[in-house]
């Protein structure tokens, strides 16, 4: 199991982009998955984006598909959120998480996830 934690939070002009990084300490194994997930105030935490380490394939949820990018370095055991186009609405606290052997239905799951960083806030205001 890793230790993982973000970086890169802050305040970003509504249109603006901007990008997070989660950076793992201990070896991500070639059957783990990373993922990013994110929670508003008085809002469940939800799926963004998840990403095969080993493979490098990537999904979205429907709400960010087209805007954010998933993406790892590997020899850095870091990954990445790419995050275009912002508005109001991804305004949240960002976490990551990574599991191994996550199959491909539970991609989206928070249970799928053993391991969680503790959140790095994105704040999208004029």
């Amino acid at each position: 199991q890793v230790e993982l934690v973000e970086s890169g939070g802050g305040l970003v002009r509504p249109g603006g982009s901007h990008r997070i990084s989660c950076t793992a300490s201990g070896r991500m194994s070639s059957s783990s998955a990373m993922a990013w997930f994110r929670q508003s105030p008085g809002k469940e935490r939800e799926f963004v984006a998840a990403i095969r380490w080993s493979g490098g394939s990537t999904h979205y949820a429907d709400s960010v598909k087209g805007r954010f990018t998933i993406s790892r370095d590997k020899a850095q055991n870091t990954g990445y959120l790419q995050m275009e186009s912002l508005n109001v609405e991804d305004t949240a606290v960002y976490h990551c998480a990574a599991g191994m052997g996550v199959i491909l239905s539970s991609l989206r799951m928070r249970d799928a996830y053993a391991s969680w960083g503790p959140g790095t806030p994105v704040t999208v205001s004029s």
